[in-house]
This record gives C-alpha cells, sequence and structure tokens, in this order.
C-alpha cells in the first residue's frame, strides 16, 4: 500500500475510533493535538503525545491503533507491531488495526505473519481491494501460487482496469507453467514433451539453432506431436529458407486431424479452454498432463500480460518489460523500466530491489550498491540483502566491508549456493584463505566452470597443502576440456539443416 494511501487511511481512523476522552489533565486537548500533528505529517512529535496518552488510558485500543499507526509512518515499524496487536487483541473489529498489522509485517518482510491481519481485516470489509492486493502479494511472495491467483482474480474480476491485479494474475501464471514444466522434467526428462517446451522457449528468445536442434529430438520420439512441424517452419523462415519451410508445413497437414468429439486435453488447448484443461488436468500426474497445463498457464500469461498492456501506462506495465528486458540479459533498458516504474510508485521495495539486481547484472555496482545498502537499513535481517549488498561491496574490491554481511547472510542462509561461493570468494581477497576452505568445499559439488575448483586449489596453495592444491588445479583443467568438448559438439549438433 502506498504511503498516501496508508496516510488517508490513518487520518480517517483516528476520526473513526476515536473516542471521548475524560476531561482529566487535558486528555482530550492532548488527543486534539496528536491528531492535528498526525494531519500536518509530524509523526514524532505525534508519538510522543500518543505515549502520554496511553500510559494515562493503558486499554484503550483506539489509542494504541494511533500510535501503532504513528509509529508505523515514522518509519518505526518494529515498534508499531506490539501497539497493534494489542489495539486487535482489546478490540478484535478494529478492520484498521488489522490493516495496519498486516502491511507492518509485510514492509518488514514477514509475509506469512501478515496473512493472518489481512484475511482479518478483508472478513470485516471484503470490499477492501488494498488488503486483498496485500493478501494476493503475500501469497504469491510465500509460493502459495493457487491461493494468489484466486485473489488476484478477483480483484481483476471487481476492477478490469486494475493494473496490479493483471500483473500478479500474470505472473501466477508465469510461475505455475515454470513449477509445472519441472514436474515434468523431473518424471520425464528426455521426452519430447520436455524437448518441445524447451524448444519453445529457446525460440522465443530467437535462439534459432538450440530452438532447432531441440524440435528435431522432439520429432524423433513423438513424429504426431502437433505443432512440431510448424515451429520447424517458422525457424526455417526466420533464418531465410522459405523452401524447406514449405515442406514443414506441409508434414504439419499431412498429421491426423484431432478428434475432439470426447474432449482431450489437447481439444481444450486448441479450443483456448485453458481453465477447462487445467480443471481435467488436476489429478493426472502424467507427463502428457504436464505438458498441456504447462502450455496453459503460459497462455494465461500471455493473455493476463496483453491487458496489462492495454490498460494506461503504470508502473506494473514497466515492472513486465524490466522483467523481459531482464530474460534477455538487456540489463541497462531493464534498469530504465524499473527506474520508470519507481517513478510511479516510489514506495515499493520490490522494484527497488529489482532496479539494483538490474545495475548489479549490469556491473553497474556504484549505482547498485546505495539502493541495496536502502534496502539491507529497511530488512537488516534479510540474508538476502546482506547478501547482495555485500557481494556487490565484493566487486568494488572492498572485501573489508563485505566480509561482516555476506558471514550474516551465510549464517542466516547456510544453503543459499550464492552466499557461500561470495564469502569464500571474499575470505581469499581478505587473506583467509583458511576460513574460505570449508566454504568452498560444501559448494563444490555445485561447480559448473570448475571457477570453485580453481579457488580451492587456490586457498589449498595458500595454507601449504601443495598436493590438495595440485589435484583441485587438475580437476579444474579436467572440467575446462570437458566443457570445450561439449560446446563443440553442441555447435555442430545446432547447424540448421534441410528437412
Amino acid at each position: 500500500m502506498t504511503f498516501a494511501r496508508l496516510f488517508f487511511v490513518c487520518l480517517v481512523s483516528i476520526s473513526a475510533y476515536a473516542t471521548p476522552l475524560p476531561q482529566i489533565d487535558g486528555l482530550a486537548e492532548k488527543s486534539q493535538e496528536a491528531k492535528q500533528l498526525m494531519a500536518e505529517g509530524k509523526f514524532q512529535q505525534a508519538i510522543v503525545v500518543y505515549r502520554e496518552l496511553n500510559e494515562a488510558l493503558p486499554n484503550n485500543p483506539g489509542l494504541k491503533l494511533n500510535l501503532g499507526m504513528a509509529l508505523h509512518l515514522a518509519g518505526k515499524k518494529r515498534e508499531a507491531i506490539p501497539q497493534l496487536e494489542e489495539a486487535v487483541k482489546l478490540d478484535p473489529h478494529m478492520a484498521p488495526a488489522w490493516l495496519f498489522l498486516g502491511t507492518t509485517r509485510l514492509q518488514l518482510g514477514e509475509a506469512s505473519a501478515a496473512l493472518k491481519p489481512l484475511r482479518t481485516m478483508l472478513q470485516l470489509q471484503p470490499d477492501q481491494h488494498q488488503a486483498r492486493q496485500m493478501l494476493a502479494d503475500a501469497l504469491f511472495s510465500l509460493d502459495r501460487l493457487e491461493e494468489a491467483r484466486t485473489e488476484y482474480q478477483r480483484i481483476a474480476t471487481e476492477d478490469s482496469q486494475n493494473a496490479t491485479a493483471w500483473y500478479g494474475l500474470g505472473r501466477c501464471y508465469e510461475l505455475l507453467s515454470s513449477t509445472t514444466f519441472e514436474k515434468l522434467q523431473r518424471l520425464a526428462p528426455e521426452s519430447a514433451y520436455v524437448l518441445s517446451l524447451l524448444a519453445e522457449a529457446r525460440l522465443r528468445e530467437q535462439q534459432f539453432s538450440s530452438a532447432f536442434y531441440l524440435y528435431r529430438r522432439a520429432l524423433e520420439r513423438m513424429p504426431n506431436l502437433h505443432g512440431l512441424h510448424s515451429a520447424l517452419a517458422e525457424i526455417y523462415r526466420q533464418t531465410g529458407h522459405p523452401e524447406w519451410a514449405e515442406i514443414e508445413e506441409q508434414r504439419e497437414m499431412a498429421l491426423a486431424l484431432l478428434d475432439c468429439r470426447s474432449p482431450t486435453l489437447e481439444c481444450h488447448f486448441q479450443a483456448g479452454k485453458y481453465e477447462d484443461l487445467i480443471a481435467a488436468a488436476e489429478s493426472a500426474n502424467t507427463p502428457e498432463s504436464f505438458y498441456w497445463r504447462t502450455r496453459a498457464y503460459n497462455e494465461l500469461a500471455l493473455t493476463a500480460f496483453d491487458r496489462l498492456g492495454r490498460l494506461p501506462s503504470s508502473a506494473e506495465l514497466h515492472e513486465l518489460k524490466g522483467h523481459i528486458y531482464n530474460n534477455q540479459k538487456k540489463y541497462s533498458e531493464a534498469a530504465s523500466e524499473w527506474r520508470k516504474a519507481l517513478e510511479l510508485s516510489p514506495t515499493n521495495l520490490q522494484i527497488r530491489k529489482e532496479l539494483a539486481i538490474s545495475l548489479k547484472l549490469g556491473e553497474d555496482y556504484s549505482a547498485a550498491l546505495p539502493l541495496f545498502q536502502e534496502l539491507l537499513h529497511q530488512q537488516p535481517d534479510s540474508a538476502e540483502f546482506n547478501y547482495f549488498a555485500g557481494d556487490t561491496l565484493l566487486e568494488l574490491q572492498q572485501p573489508k566491508e563485505a566480509l561482516p554481511l555476506l558471514k550474516r547472510a551465510a549464517a542466516r542462509d547456510p544453503k543459499s549456493v550464492a552466499a557461500q561461493k561470495s564469502l569464500a570468494r571474499c575470505q581469499l581477497a581478505a587473506g583467509q584463505a583458511a576460513n574460505a576452505i570449508p566454504h568452498l568445499k560444501l559448494v563444490l559439488a555445485m561447480d559448473e566452470d570448475g571457477t570453485l575448483h580453481y579457488q580451492l586449489a587456490q586457498a589449498y596453495r595458500a595454507i601449504g597443502q601443495i598436493e590438495l592444491s595440485k589435484k583441485m588445479l587438475s580437476d579444474y583443467e579436467s572440467m575446462q576440456r570437458s566443457i570445450a568438448a561439449r560446446n563443440e559438439a553442441a555447435k555442430q549438433e545446432t547447424d540448421i539443416t534441410a528437412p
């Protein structure tokens, strides 16, 4: 929820939940003074007055709410929580207290703890779109995608011009598509279904050679799968081979027509009945069902993003463009979109985070660092922000400043491969080779290009373990030779040849 919206809710709540105060020691006058300070945005001064009022009347839910709101708006979110919790305990029907409690939890990165207050708020006021939007965002951040989808869908149905709802809905479908594809990969990793979906992704990214190779492999495994020949025809057209494209189109037309008298998953897909397809495939855990569900979720995501694109310019539209540019590794263009999104939603921490990440990926570390430091100030216990700030400092050749942050990141999230890698690299740069070794050994199995083996060889050499260093260096060189051989073989395999 934006600051302006929260401020408005705050002022309304102060009036709506104000109860006449006894004329003792000027309590009524103090209450009016605090209300005026809040209206003028003087939250720190209002806090002082509200604390005095709460000491005089300790069991007044309205005063607890007002103090909690003042603390929240003054940036003292952690201090606001006990006041807001006490308010809802004293008056469980106080909707603004539930709203502020949920908002505060969410802004502190405590999405799970935000669910109960936001759901309670919606029980009290079902038409409160801001609360429903925050609930959807919280569910999304917890990967509870089906629940998030339901909430975003309700908002979009009630307000078709709501850009946030369409963007959230599109992201839900996008991730549901990805998670369903992962299930398919685990179940049938070498199937034509997996190869076809991988090829489709490569084709969207205009990686024609790779897509061609994957579609050809899919055809070898399932010659009658509709759409494969048409996809190859598209690759031929894009690469300047119209005569070969014609051959593939003819082969597509020669396939047996679908018999949809008893609708199959493919029939639902061809008819654009994606929700029906998902419902029909929900209980089936077969490669075919996962394949069509993946494609259906993807089409629903595209539909939601298309609706977003037809709305007036919004932060959400620029967010979508930012993600697209990131996926294309166009980080400068992505950063430009995130900046535009931030102009339209200046208090949105997620947009600020995405901007910082794009700047970091684009190697603009000096611009990324202050953003990560600001995010870390907002959420000092976040393993993610400790890692990002520390790793960025390391890229700026400041290992001494990076070390405590990376230690904290690795301690808070020991399973984070990125944090362990960065901490080891930092310790090596700081001359702490012995300390780096345990972290390198922890993630050595995840080494894809030999870099970790090389760093471990350096660390062993630094502490005088020459034989271990030689072994790691030998493993590194062997990995490099294997990678070079695979790359050469892949290059030969992906030549676009005639049908």
